[in-house]
């Protein structure tokens, strides 16, 4: 038995409001009946405005994962080449089912510490003459690593390479929490979860399309069923879905809309910008390095913390978690045991912010880490302001 509230601090699934929770405890309902058609279509045309497109935007009943392959089977056939970035543990893993699904994943290496080279994705396209290249995958936040990659300029690069490839991005990490703009970037696919910046449970996955996107999948594409972009368009028209949708989620998720639109996203987007800057203030006076080497591309949902090179971070986290009942995220594949991740994200304050440090830095201490008292007070001191 603990007291208190057990501080969920990875970096998604994030903790679910109140409010969410309450609008998602309510019996279901007939969801082929006009009460869902509202429903339906409340939330598709709400969720237009999260993405900042004017576009169509799908839901399916699944994780990220789920809709990082409706992003790539609807748009590809077996066989073509798809050109990816390694950012971390996320891009690695889109890359992974890339291959999985037959198609031709070129994977340009990054070194888990810096995010998207976009003028390197230029120059390779401006190589491919023959235009083998059908899709360019980049991760706009990648979990693993806090890193945000600068999607306007990929796609800057690709405009000036002349390259006719189809542009697809995971925001699964950023959206609803860092800014992100669909159309006005020339983004063709996103791909989106449900339980990060938009502060529901796990279960709700996205893309949004953009009409070129959608030509090619009319056209062609791979072999498709549960994943098919054209089996949604009719139904979701009319606010309906061509299979049994997750319903309690979709209640959850317009009340999340609300809660946006209410803080408005500009504001949502400058908490999570402040809530970061005061979580790297206290990194910094502890003493501690940053994983993400260059400051532009920190990220604002989520920071990874490296170990020094005698400490482990799963003991760290594991001694956090028995004294304190805080969740850390842990290091993922090349950065395994090396950081841990401090999640500050979706519904949060910066009371919240305040009592997760003070969990890291006295976590610091019991675990006999070397570092410098007083990142704490320095957060306080930048959010005190």
């Amino acid at each position: 038995m603990r007291s208190g509230r057990h501080f969920l601090q990875i970096p998604g699934p994030t903790n679910t409001p109140d409010r969410i929770l309450r609008a998602m405890h309510r019996a279901v309902i007939d969801h082929r009946g006009p009460e869902f058609a509202a429903l339906g279509r409340n939330v598709l045309t709400g969720l237009k405005a999260v993405f900042k497109t004017d576009n169509r935007v799908v839901v399916y009943p699944a994780s990220g994962t789920g809709a990082w392959e409706a992003a790539l089977v609807n748009v590809l056939a077996p066989g073509d080449r798809v050109l990816m970035y390694e950012t971390g543990q996320f891009a690695t893993l889109w890359k992974n089912m890339a291959a999985k699904l037959g198609y031709d994943p070129v994977f340009m290496q990054g070194d888990w510490r810096t995010g998207t080279n976009a003028e390197a994705i230029g120059a390779h396209l401006a190589d491919d003459k023959d235009h083998r290249i059908k899709a360019v995958c980049v991760v706009h936040n990648d979990t693993a690593t806090g890193i945000t990659s600068d999607v306007a300029a990929v796609r800057r690069a690709m405009d000036d390479a002349g390259h006719p490839a189809l542009l697809m991005v995971d925001t699964i990490s950023s959206l609803g929490s860092i800014d992100f703009r669909t159309d006005e970037w020339g983004v063709d696919v996103v791909v989106a979860g449900s339980q990060k910046g938009l502060m529901l449970p796990p279960g709700l996955s996205f893309n949004a399309i953009s009409p070129k996107a959608w030509e090619v999948c009319e056209a062609g594409g791979d072999l498709r069923s549960y994943w098919d972009w054209r089996d949604m368009a009719g139904p979701n028209d009319q606010g309906f879905f061509p299979y049994t949708p997750a319903t309690t989620l979709l209640f959850g998720l317009r009340e999340a809309l609300d809660m946006l639109n209410e803080e408005g996203l500009d504001n949502v987007f400058a908490r999570h910008s402040r809530h970061a800057e005061a979580t790297r203030i206290a990194v910094d006076a502890w003493g501690l390095e940053i994983l993400a080497a260059n400051p532009a591309e920190r990220s604002n949902t989520l920071t990874a913390v490296m170990m020094p090179d005698d400490k482990g971070a799963n003991a760290l986290r594991a001694e956090i978690l028995d004294t304190f009942d805080m969740s850390l995220g842990t290091g993922l594949n090349k950065v395994a045991d090396r950081v841990f991740r401090i999640g500050h994200l979706g519904d949060f304050n910066d009371l919240m912010l305040m009592g997760t440090l003070c969990g890291v830095e006295m976590g610091l201490f019991r675990a006999g880490v070397p570092y410098r008292k007083g990142g704490v007070q320095t957060a306080m001191d930048y959010l005190s302001v």
